[in-house]
């Protein structure tokens, strides 16, 4: 059986056209795949944090743990705004 190449966009792009019932059924095998290794969930949850720093014009490398504990705190309390 032949294999395809493909980049990390195309397969992105191929996923954002399933219909909903199966982008979920993607979803689910990628994270059944990811439950067998903690350090892979933890850089992945880094990197979402250090995106919604960006995004709030933050920079989580010069953050302290209580600074980042406060923006943990803010995302989960969303109806407040963050801190800076």
């Amino acid at each position: 059986m032949a294999t395809v190449q493909l980049t990390t966009e195309q397969v992105i792009d191929l996923v954002r056209q399933l219909p909903p019932e199966r982008k979920r059924e993607v979803l689910f095998a990628l994270a059944s795949d990811s439950q067998s290794s903690p350090e892979g969930r933890m850089a992945v949850a880094e990197q979402q944090l250090r995106r919604l720093c960006d995004d709030r014009g933050l920079d989580w490398d010069t953050m302290s743990e209580d600074e980042r504990e406060a923006l943990a705190d803010d995302l989960i309390h969303e109806d407040r705004s963050c801190r800076k």
